[in-house]
């Protein structure tokens, strides 16, 4: 059913704070005037909060509050009060134990401050990874017009003749190192070489997968998500995005007008397509949750199974995210798919037109970045959800960026109870491993770590290194970076710290992959399984107070989105009883 904008003007929800000659209207407005604001401004004009999360300890985001002034000289042109609002800026690069423990908290706090604040719209000011899917599972609660400003990737990186990416080459260059093919001087002169501007990740990280997605779902303007953070079209996105907010509240153009079924498909299928990275599982089934969507790990699998990965970038592929967006960026992706019937082409977007009228004209400017399907760099590049005795809610693996000889192998585990053992053990020579083996470390999901941190691409042992092995499997209950690469198993559901039967795995057993069947099997018998299990006891201390006994008592697993029990499906915006 087409969308119906309602009629203009009407009484908006910000005229409850602002509308009249009561006691309470004249302390708020008052209070704002002593910013400087004429009072012609609180004539029922949509207010826009600018959601913010921008912080010097979010190097992502750094430049975000530059940004917001274009996004404020949008949301002035087009007739709306603009009003900018910080708020929580969770950063992977700086917060412990990881920022994927504070997304949901993030969430529920930036919920809060939309729902308690005088705003008609919302622009979600993003850029490191949980920035997004914090925002967005934040508005999709409330659902309040809403459009996504991201903040772009960075520019390319250069060190030594060769284009470097962030994340990706931070792995390459430290197993080098490990494998005495790097001198440690040679891997800190790359340092600044390999993040050399403002901007997320120029690979096809969790950052750029999430703006991937965000447009895919039709929450961001068209081209949004690979604009580099320097180039100036990036703050003509942030212009316009500010001018098309204020049309979005006169329309009453809502979250759940856009976030439908059809949109997850969509973005499950560019994921694949992009050679996205693993956490937009996680956060994907966060969002949907939020807005009441019926989507499960299983339509990740459904959706990606046979979408090839197009693009050619890092970590999966050769280029990064300057090369993409010069190639014609995501639109060309969606048109692609449109051509090949991978895409619902009547899903609708902030535009307010369908996804299909966005890019059906799309031009690709370099086939090599982003090629043809019948040149794909892999036939089958979505997500593959993996199930059996050791994940039978499921895991998943990135195929795109995995080795095709250890797509269906046997190998004998080798195990780790948690990263400190991990960290302890895996440089010890003595280590009983080689390359056939199979690293499985435990405890680091959800309740685990806790917060299921970014540590399931463990680098391998030097021993195995030095022979020039580059990867094996590796199987876990952690996340890994979207920048990270290798056969790498994740989010095993349930998690060894909630009993899942991670938790009993034992150095010595065999374990069977076979990804072209979706299966992931410990090789032992049901009733030694059963046995194991019933004499598990948990290994980690729980906490006893604050948010992180509230994140332990109530996050659910990754086969869900790793949300927390209570946030579930509890959209709508609410007015409260003024206090004054």
């Amino acid at each position: 059913m087409a969308f119906v904008p309602k009629t203009w003007p009407r009484r908006l929800r910000s005229a409850e704070w602002y509308s009249g000659s009561t006691k309470d209207a004249i302390y708020h407005r008052g209070w704002l005037k002593n910013q400087g604001y004429p009072d012609d401004l609180f004539d029922g004009r949509p207010v826009i909060g600018i959601l913010n999360t921008w912080s010097e300890l979010t190097p992502c985001n750094g430049h975000l509050r530059e940004l917001s002034e274009k996004v404020k000289a949008g949301i002035w042109e087009a007739g709306g009060f603009p009003l900018e609002v910080p708020v929580f800026s969770a950063s992977e690069n700086t917060f412990r134990p990881t920022a994927m423990m504070f997304r949901n908290l993030a969430a529920m706090s930036i919920e809060e401050q939309i729902r308690g604040q005088p705003m008609d719209g919302c622009v979600l000011m993003v850029g490191c990874d949980k920035t997004t899917p914090s925002l967005l599972m934040a508005a999709a609660s409330v659902d309040l017009p809403s459009i996504v400003v991201t903040g772009g990737p960075m520019l390319n990186g250069w060190f030594q003749g060769e284009r470097v990416g962030a994340g990706t080459h931070l792995w390459r260059f430290s197993e080098a190192v490990k494998a005495g093919e790097m001198s440690q001087d040679t891997f800190r002169e790359a340092e600044s070489a390999v993040t050399r501007s403002s901007g997320t990740c120029n690979t096809m990280g969790t950052a750029s997968s999430m703006a991937s997605m965000t447009e895919a779902l039709g929450m961001a303007l068209s081209g949004n998500a690979a604009i580099p953070a320097v180039d100036s079209r990036r703050r003509v996105m942030a212009q316009m995005s500010g001018r098309r907010i204020v049309q979005l509240v006169k329309d009453d153009l809502k979250p759940s007008d856009i976030l439908t079924k059809d949109a997850f498909e969509n973005a499950v299928r560019v994921n694949g397509a992009v050679g996205g990275s693993t956490n937009a599982v996680v956060h994907l089934l966060a969002i949907a949750g939020r807005i009441g969507v019926d989507f499960t790990l299983d339509d990740w699998d459904r959706c990606g199974r046979d979408v090839p990965t197009i693009v050619n970038l890092q970590p999966s592929g050769d280029y990064l995210m300057e090369e993409f967006y010069y190639a014609g960026g995501l639109p060309v992706v969606l048109r692609q798919m449109g051509e090949a019937d991978l895409l619902h082409k009547d899903a609708l977007t902030v535009s307010g037109a369908d996804i299909w009228s966005e890019v059906k004209e799309a031009r690709n400017w370099n086939e090599d970045v982003i090629r043809p399907f019948d040149q794909a760099l892999t036939l089958q590049g979505g997500m593959a959800v993996l199930k059996g005795n050791l994940a039978p809610k499921g895991a998943v693996i990135k195929p795109s960026a995995a080795s095709e000889h250890l797509m269906r192998h046997r190998g004998r585990a080798v195990v780790f109870e948690d990263i400190d053992d991990y960290k302890a053990r895996i440089e010890d020579e003595a280590l009983d491993v080689d390359e056939t083996c199979i690293l499985v470390l435990k405890n680091c999901g959800p309740k685990g770590y806790p917060g299921m941190a970014e540590v399931g691409n463990m680098g391998l042992p030097p021993k195995v290194l030095k022979k020039g092995i580059t990867d094996m499997i590796r199987i876990s209950d952690a996340r890994m970076s979207g920048t990270a690469y290798g056969t790498v198993i994740l989010h095993t559901s349930p998690e060894a710290a909630a009993g899942g039967p991670l938790a009993v795995v034992r150095s010595g057993d065999m374990i069977d992959v076979d990804v072209p069947a979706r299966r992931l099997h410990l090789d032992i018998s049901e009733a030694e399984l059963a046995d194991r299990l019933a004499q598990w006891q948990p290994s980690h201390e729980a906490p006893t107070s604050g948010y992180a006994w509230l994140h332990q008592a109530h996050v659910q697993g990754a086969d869900t989105g790793a949300d927390l029990d209570f946030l579930k499906g509890c959209r709508g915006s609410a007015v409260g009883k003024d206090s004054h």
